[in-house]
This record gives structure tokens, sequence and C-alpha cells, in this order.
């Protein structure tokens, strides 16, 4: 059992969260920004042009593997790492990759072998980063090591899974609605509004489990106090009666922004903004350099009801 603020009540929930809030600040974002941008750059300026590469691997997980190895302040070269244990967290029920969930939780105490040595020099060395702050603030100072793993893992699969199915999901999307990629074409001011429509429309974490405080009555079904509750974005993101033209992909869509993908309430993913500003500055500097990021095969997808991911998107990036 790896508990996790995410699946806190509060004050508990509220105290930790707390404790990381300041590394999304505006100020911290803002500093993050150009940071972002040239390694934006530099993984477009790498690709190959005219030949088939999986983008998820060379763009994707790139760009936020190295942003989430930044809010840690670990080595660049160990974000190969955090990739690593992110993709064991969705994969621990999968045959294909370990014979039991067993295999994926030793796995997964490598993890924390590694951030325990980060967090020890952090007691040392304190710095402005996740690590820094987890390792000195009140409310996380004392965490168990499962614990400590849990809000690891929270902190790894929130800050790269989601983005990361968001920058593939985006690319996919504009491939198989092309009104809309000659609309980005024609307006590249539209990509703030489209990131927002991206995350809708992939809903890159399908559903989130809660428990019902008090007996409730939702059209006419009864939930009883301390019945589980499956809430899925996915559906809510979809939703015709709140969303117009739910089920159609538009870049330019009035009120993008009202989209579950995030959460609602206390629990609202805490590092939203950094996600909304990788996709932002990735789909800028894609405009400067390509007139065409081609789709040339059939995805593949994540085996999960979980995390709504695609693992191989095979492109060919066509320069300007």
């Amino acid at each position: 059992y790896l508990p996790m603020f995410i699946m806190e009540d509060p004050p508990k929930h509220d105290e930790q969260r707390k404790v990381v809030q300041p590394m999304f600040t505006p100020q911290n974002l803002a500093d993050l920004e150009p940071v972002i941008r040239e390694r934006a750059g530099q993984i477009l300026d790498e690709l190959p042009r005219g030949e088939t590469f999986n983008w998820v691997r060379e763009v994707s997980v790139e760009l936020t593997g190295r942003t989430l190895a930044t809010l840690f302040n670990v080595p660049q070269e160990d974000r190969h790492k955090l990739i690593h244990w992110s993709d064991t967290v969705e994969r621990i029920g999968d045959p294909e990759y370990f014979e039991t969930p067993e295999d994926a939780f030793k796995e997964l105490w490598n993890c924390w072998e590694y951030f325990d040595g980060v967090w020890k020099d952090r007691l040392e060395n304190p710095g402005s980063d996740l690590i820094s702050m987890l390792a000195h603030g009140e409310s996380t100072k004392n965490m168990p090591p499962n614990e400590y793993l849990g809000n690891m893992l929270l902190l790894i699969v929130g800050g790269n899974d989601t983005t990361r199915n968001s920058i593939t999901g985006g690319v996919l999307a504009l491939n198989q609605h092309q009104d809309e990629y000659r609309k980005l074409k024609d307006n590249p001011d539209v990509i703030p509004n489209m990131v927002s429509e991206i995350i809708r429309w992939q809903s890159p974490v399908a559903h989130m489990c809660r428990t019902a405080m008090e007996d409730v009555e939702v059209r006419g079904k009864t939930i009883r106090k301390g019945d589980k509750v499956a809430m899925w974005y996915v559906s809510g993101n979809r939703d015709d009666e709140k969303i117009d033209r739910a089920n159609e992909f538009l870049i330019d869509r009035e009120g993008a922004r009202h989209h579950l993908s995030f959460g609602f309430g206390i629990h609202r993913c805490i590092g939203n903004r950094v996600g909304e500003m990788q996709l932002r500055i990735l789909w800028e500097e894609i405009m400067k350099r390509f007139s065409n990021v081609e789709v040339v095969a059939e995805p593949k997808y994540l085996r999960s009801n979980f995390i709504r991911g695609i693992t191989e998107l095979p492109v060919v990036v066509h320069a300007k």
C-alpha cells in the first residue's frame, strides 16, 4: 500500500499539498519557461528529417522527462530512470512487462532507494526543488518509506504521463482532423486554446476513485456514505449536456478550459500550469520549424484502463 496525498482527506491532504505548492507559483513558472523553450527547440532540431521515428520516445517523453528532472533537481541523465518508473506504475498489471504485480513493486522500491539518496542530500544541501520541499516540510519530513515512495510516484506520474500523452494525443488528433490542422497553420495564435482542447480530447487520466462522505442522490441513483465512486473524466469530457459538440475536436472551441482532465476541487491537478506550458511551448516551436508532423502508421496504445496512453506514434516531420 502506497499512501499519497491525492488519496488523503483534509487536513492531511491540504498540509502535504501546501508543501509542494510553491513550486508552481506564477514566478517559478515564468522562470521555467525559457528553460523549457530551449529544450523543446533542441529536441525538435535533433529529430531526423524525412524518416519515420516514434514521436512518443523522441519528443513527448524527452520533454516531460527533462522538465521532471529539473523540478526534482536531479541530473538530466537520470531522467530515463524517472520515465522508467513512470512506465512501471502504468504497467503493474500488464503480464507482457511483469509476471506479477510483486515484480513491478520490487522495481518501484528502486525508485525509493534512488530518492532516499536525494532526500539525504537535500537535508544537508536544501534547494528550491520538490525534494527539498518534501524533506523540510513540517507535514512531509517524517513520512514513512511507503508514503515517501507513494508521493514521489504521484509527482512522477502526474508530471510525466499526463503531459506526454497529451503531447502525443495532440499530434494524432490534428492528423485525424486535417481541417483543424489547417486552422492551426493559418493561425498559430490559437495554440493556447488548442492546448486546452487537446487535454480535454485526450483525457490522459481516464478516471479516479473517491469515497462518498454522505448519502447523495444523482439522477435517481442513491450513492451511500462509504460507497466507492469512479469518476470517469473521459466521460465527463464528452458530456454533450455541458460541452457543445463534445465529440468533435475543435482547436478554437469557446470555453476550451472547461474540461475535467485536471480533476476538480481540492484535488485539482497541482501541476496543471506546467503541463499546459510544456504543450504550448512545444507547439509554438513545432510551428516555427515544421510545415507538417505527419502520422504515417497506426498508433500503439497503452494497455491500461487508468492512463489513456499512447506508446508508439510513427511520424515523419516535414521542414518548413
